[in-house]
């Protein structure tokens, strides 16, 4: 293709690794949709279908009690590439010990966590080297682990559903030295991420605090600076016909899938075109201090109180003392709602 004539080699993979991802988990999801049905009625290969449903049914609590996950997977070469396309960098501020566990709560969301995937769900940026020790977990939907092969392929790279069984799994059945990170603003928050915008949703997101202190998991604040850059987001005004289409169609995700829908563009292959892929700007994860945090059965309010205004509290400090290191005027407040 003529694009191409103007990339070197080294950018064409770049550019490659990221474009795959979402595609990838769409065509995954659409063999077994399509085949299982195809296979089970219209073809004499019914026996494969039916093998398959029962290795799902067999397996259908493996993502909530620790995964499958797959060295190999998470190390693959792609995802170097995909982590320089930006480039993605994994900042380290204090120790982890592997003696304890621990929730790292992320923010912000932005349109589609790249930061947190090539973190914490890949070893593009060295995470078992500068965190020796820890095991990480990512909690995504739980709705992905509904479908065949995406399963597993999701389950190789350490993620887990976002839900209380599989992450008080984790963090009270699998020993010490587990870490899960927890984008805590959620679907909704991707609704707030644009350029310059340093908004999340925090204020009334508690039920972190309550596992942490439920299963005495140390909290450990961290934030991605950069994951708002690297697409534009559209917000049309009230009262216009594309507005009205775009919150009905916010309204019937959110009630069907937990999803937002959100309007958004970055570039295409080329730097000056229009297109899907994100902008190559860096993307930063710093991983601040852990707040220690005792273990009480069934915590009340103002203990969950507390230890959320203390989150906060670390949270901000974490933000303040490195958002002009990454690319943040020094006026540049966080805000939380």
């Amino acid at each position: 293709m003529a694009f191409f004539s103007q990339l070197d080699l080294q950018e064409i993979l770049e550019i490659l690794s990221v474009f795959q991802w979402i595609p990838v988990y769409i065509i995954l999801g659409l063999i077994p949709v399509f085949f299982i049905p195809y296979f089970l009625v219209y073809t004499k290969f019914w026996a494969l279908s039916v093998l398959a449903l029962t290795w799902l049914a067999y397996d259908w609590n493996t993502h909530s009690q620790g995964g499958r996950r797959s060295a190999w997977v998470r190390n693959w070469t792609l995802w170097k590439y995909f982590g320089n396309y930006f480039p993605v960098k994994l900042v380290k501020t204090h120790e982890l010990s592997p003696k304890n566990n621990y929730i790292i709560a992320n923010h912000p969301h932005g349109i589609v966590s790249y930061g947190v995937f090539i973190n914490f769900a890949t070893e593009a940026t060295g995470f078992a080297q500068i965190f020796p020790g820890i095991t990480p977990s990512v909690g995504t939907l739980e709705g992905i682990f509904w479908l065949p092969i995406v399963r597993d392929y999701v389950m190789s790279l350490g993620v887990c559903p976002v839900s209380e069984l599989a992450l008080k799994y984790l963090l009270t059945q699998k020993g010490s030295g587990n870490a899960v990170i927890v984008v805590v603003g959620g679907a909704a928050e991707a609704l707030l991420c644009r350029p310059g915008a340093s908004t999340i949703l925090l204020e009334q997101r508690k039920g972190f605090v309550k596992l942490a202190l439920e299963t005495g998991a140390y909290l450990v604040p961290s934030y991605t600076f950069g994951e708002n850059e690297v697409y534009n987001q559209e917000i049309f005004p009230e009262g216009t016909w594309i507005r009205f289409i775009q919150k009905s169609f916010q309204s019937t995700l959110k009630k069907i899938i937990g999803l937002n829908f959100c309007i958004f563009h970055g570039r295409g292959f080329t730097q000056e075109s229009w297109g899907l892929l994100p902008f190559n700007l860096p993307i930063t994860t710093v991983v601040g201090e852990p707040l220690p945090v005792p273990r009480i059965q069934k915590p009340n309010k103002k203990i969950v109180d507390k230890y959320h205004t203390l989150y906060i509290s670390a949270l901000r400090k974490l933000f303040d003392q490195y958002k002009v290191q990454y690319g943040l005027p020094e006026t540049q407040e966080l805000t939380i709602i």
